[in-house]
């Protein structure tokens, strides 16, 4: 086995087999009311379909987050005015609120996390991740390796 390997074994048994109750949460904000509270912050009003689409998941899925979170007061549902099969979800003042200490609590744990590490370690891990996600961009499962005009590019693309 190769370092590539055993890296790869190191980074799944890091990332997937010891999951943190900070990770824990990240993942819960990635399924359910806590995404889609940190999506209509960061990018507004949306409808329910461009939701189900963010979020990988089905209108089903989407329309019960959606009911619980109008449920909690957080949510408004607005029809088009141009058309009225459309509905547009937007934050309401405790929705916009319940998003901001949310996603400054995240802040707030990973700027400690970044404390406890250094300034180097800090800088060297984010170049690395950057690195590491540009990469993981432009490969594909089952397509061929990127060529290194495709790697250039991408690289390029990110500065």
């Amino acid at each position: 086995m190769g370092y590539e390997d055993e890296a790869v074994e190191a980074l799944w048994k890091t990332v997937w087999g010891h999951k943190s109750a900070m990770q824990r949460e990240f993942t819960r904000g990635t399924h359910g009311e806590t995404f889609v509270l940190r999506q209509l912050a960061h990018r507004g009003a949306m409808t329910p379909s461009q939701l189900a689409d963010a979020m990988h998941v089905t209108s089903g899925r989407v329309s019960s987050v959606l009911s619980a979170l109008e449920r909690k007061g957080l949510i408004s549902r607005t029809p088009d005015p141009d058309d009225r099969r459309v509905t547009h979800i937007s934050l309401t003042e405790a929705g916009e609120e319940n998003a901001r200490r949310n996603i400054e609590e995240m802040r707030s744990l990973v700027c400690w996390i970044f404390s406890q590490m250094g300034e180097r370690r800090t800088r060297d891990f984010v170049d690395l991740t950057r690195e590491f996600m540009t990469y993981m961009s432009i490969c594909r499962p089952g397509e061929p390796r990127p060529t290194p005009d495709e790697v250039r590019a991408a690289f390029a693309e990110g500065e």
